[in-house]
């Protein structure tokens, strides 16, 4: 197949995001992204990443909080042979210089949510082929992001997007609400959309923006935000009105539904009748090779062979049939995965910490783990990001509760409000685990958190 016959090659700009084409090194070894279409991947791509995983490093797998999966610990000397596997299970672009374009995010539900508008996976594969066909479009960073929302129940509306469109109902049709460097509104105060769309021009008004990013912007300028401070939002809506003609329309006050927080984990429903989609977490957001070849094979034997990670850092397993929910949900368990949102782990996320990075000031995936022993269960407790330096490579969003290590298990304690930009207000500093359990199991009756 074509991919098969891509080879490794520099990086086309400086960047220090892992790639499948490009290897990062870190302090355990190599890094390789493989940045999935909408997610999915199926059960036999699955299997070759666990072996590759296996063989040319050391089983640790990833799953990223951009529905991604990355292979960690890879040995030196190994990377060109595992590049190649990869690529040869159709895992990569169709030409080296698209890899890094490929940051586009769908819901992991999409055409299976009941709650959706619209399926968005089509016009997914539309904006998808054409990032990766269009040579021009390679310049764009390797952070530039793109969310499409279908209006799903099962979305992740957290996450700040260069470019982001929501569904909406368009006088008996579907058009689509947009916005610039933010997120979906859905709360007074956020940002309000720029404009809307109707559905038929939903990727012309892709490709206008992105075209009008790459005119305008300077080689500093690498993200929408950075534009925005010399070409106001207004400015760009005019541009885009002179280009598209007589299209966009006002958003008015539109605001986005919200999301289930809980739609990640455990079985959900799906609009195709007697089938649920079943989410199950890795705790910390990380695989071992046999967890993941645990999943191909269940995911064979009792869903339709496909497999979708999240933007949660969790992993979904579609088309189950109704009969067969609770022995998916038993045999996750079984390979290790949190399916009970009531669990403390279940709400905890981590960095790589400093035993795999060495910008970490503390060992994070080992201090997630001990912290949760004792912290409350149930699902309306706050979640939790433990981040081992300000980076906060973790999450793209801002937790509820961010502890920032300050030194080998030691943490500054935040909690975030509204609409805040950074990690929220400072309730304590240089906290040990001990300490920070304690305040953490006292907070919810004293403190207002943002979800």
């Amino acid at each position: 197949m074509k991919q098969a016959q891509l080879h490794p090659s520099p990086a086309f700009r400086p960047s220090a995001c892992p790639g499948l084409l490009r290897i990062v090194q870190a302090k355990d070894g190599g890094i390789c992204r493989i940045k999935l279409a909408g997610g999915r991947l199926d059960a036999t791509q699955a299997e070759r990443i666990a072996d590759a995983a296996q063989r040319h490093a050391g089983g640790v797998i990833e799953a990223t909080n951009r529905a991604n999966l990355q292979i960690r610990g890879i040995r030196a000397g190994s990377e060109e042979v595992l590049i190649g596997e990869l690529l040869a299970a159709g895992l990569g672009p169709s030409s080296p210089g698209a890899d890094d374009v490929r940051n586009l995010m769908i819901s992991p539900a999409a055409g299976l949510d009941p709650m959706a508008l619209v399926d968005v996976s089509p016009l997914a594969a539309r904006l998808l082929d054409t990032l990766e066909n269009t040579p021009r479009l390679h310049a764009l960073s390797p952070k530039f992001a793109v969310l499409l929302d279908g209006g799903e129940r099962l979305a992740m509306l957290e996450h700040p997007h260069d470019i982001w469109l929501s569904a909406l109902q368009l006088d008996g049709q579907i058009g689509y609400a947009f916005g610039l460097a933010g997120c979906p509104p859905q709360a007074p105060g956020d940002a309000p959309a720029l404009a809307v769309v109707p559905e038929a021009h939903a990727h012309e008004l892709l490709l206008a923006l992105l075209d009008l990013f790459l005119e305008l912007a300077t080689p500093e300028q690498t993200r929408m935000r950075h534009l925005l401070l010399t070409h106001p939002a207004a400015e760009l809506l005019q541009r885009l009105n002179e280009r598209l003609g007589d299209v966009l329309l006002r958003a008015d006050a539109w605001r986005r539904r919200p999301a289930d927080a809980q739609a990640p984990i455990g079985i959900g429903t799906q609009r195709q009748p007697e089938r649920v989609h079943i989410g199950g977490v890795p705790p910390l957001g990380r695989l071992d090779a046999e967890q993941l070849l645990g999943l191909a094979a269940l995911a064979r034997r009792l869903g339709d062979s496909s497999l979708r990670l999240t933007p949660w850092q969790s992993v979904l397993l579609p088309n189950i049939a109704e009969a067969d929910a609770m022995a998916v949900v038993q045999s996750m368990q079984g390979l290790g995965l949190l399916v009970d949102a009531d669990a403390p782990l279940a709400r905890l996320i981590a960095c790589t910490g400093s035993s795999g990075c060495a910008k970490g000031l503390a060992d994070t995936k080992a201090d997630a783990r001990r912290l949760a022993e004792g912290l409350p269960t149930g699902s309306q407790q706050p979640g939790i990001h433990l981040s081992g330096c300000s980076r906060s490579c973790a999450a793209a969003h801002r937790a509820p509760v961010t502890l920032l290590a300050v030194a080998e298990g030691r943490y500054d304690l935040f909690a975030r409000q509204a609409h805040s930009t950074d990690f929220g207000t400072p309730l304590a500093r240089n906290l040990t685990l001990d300490e920070a359990r304690e305040l953490l199991t006292s907070l919810p009756d004293t403190w207002s958190f943002t979800r």
